[in-house]
């Protein structure tokens, strides 16, 4: 299903330059035109130094985009963009696609889809898993709400290594994503707590993780961010903050609240996400959340 750049008249937009939509920027790229558009100067110009046509606008960005890839990091933001001042939902020729591959929750997207419908505007909801790297290398897990057909379809697969369309509906993808994120949340969590147990035992980090990890006890967390706990945190990249799983696991709380559905251990976690941001830490890798918890900035060796 590629397509090439040359045969595809119109750009595709990317809103939203951060750490995953740049590098969802640059891996469309590849294969198409990418216009693309940040509130940070900063964000546009690196975009614009890795070759991606940058904007200062996001209504100027989508104009003539067939496909507008919508990487925001809230519903306010994904409101504002749509429909506030200079929103593009006024611009957009009719029939762009809107793709959203954001994590904001699925009321909120199923309120944007009707409004979107309404102006001939068709919202497919497309929340991703996998960080910056795997976005870079198209590498990440996508869920699909709604019918990604023709050039969206193309465009995410080129994106995804796990394509799994959920559902027909705007939302679908949302709802899945907020079950994928209580486990992950959970797991993060619960992975910090056995390490920094390990260490108030006098164990060593190293010697705990790659034994937990070699037994019934591993999960792909343990794995991915004990890695990182063990590491020096403030000289490696961030590859997932803080603030994003508080923001993600108050997405499980409002919704398990909306079902009338018990989820006790995603409420323990995402406390811990929210004395993180408290604590200064919003934007630190969440992998150090191991540190609060242990109330101890040592690593043992």
């Amino acid at each position: 299903m590629s397509t090439e750049s040359s045969s595809v008249p119109d750009p595709i937009a990317v809103i939203g330059l951060g750490a995953m939509g740049l590098p969802i920027a640059l891996r469309l790229g590849e294969k198409w035109a990418v216009h693309g558009y940040d509130v940070a100067a900063d964000r546009r110009q690196l975009a614009a130094e890795e070759g991606i046509r940058s904007f200062d606008s996001a209504s100027a960005a989508s104009a003539s985009a067939a496909v507008v890839v919508l990487v925001v990091r809230s519903g306010p933001q994904l409101e504002q963009v749509l429909f506030g001042d200079s929103g593009i939902a006024d611009t957009l020729q009719t029939g762009s696609t809107i793709l959203l591959m954001s994590t904001i929750g699925l009321e909120a997207v199923r309120d944007v889809a009707v409004r979107l419908e309404s102006r001939g505007l068709p919202l497919v909801d497309a929340p991703v898993s996998g960080g910056p790297v795997r976005a870079r290398n198209g590498d990440l897990l996508v869920t699909v709400g709604g019918q990604p057909a023709g050039l969206v379809g193309q465009c995410l697969e080129h994106l995804a290594s796990t394509l799994k369309i959920i559902g027909p509906r705007p939302g679908d993808g949302q709802a899945f994503k907020t079950v994928n994120q209580l486990l992950c949340g959970v797991h993060i969590a619960a992975a910090a707590e056995a390490i920094a147990l390990a260490r108030a035992l006098g164990l060593d980090d190293r010697a705990t993780w790659e034994t937990l990890d070699a037994g019934a006890a591993s999960s792909f967390m343990l794995r991915d961010r004990g890695a990182r706990m063990l590491a020096d945190y403030e000289s490696d990249a961030v590859h997932s903050r803080v603030d994003i799983f508080a923001k993600d696991m108050g997405i499980v709380g409002r919704t398990s609240r909306a079902a009338n559905l018990p989820t006790p251990l995603a409420a323990a976690a995402e406390q811990i996400y929210l004395l993180g941001v408290r604590q200064g830490m919003a934007s630190m890798d969440d992998s150090t959340i191991v540190d609060l918890i242990a109330a101890d900035r040592g690593r043992s060796s």
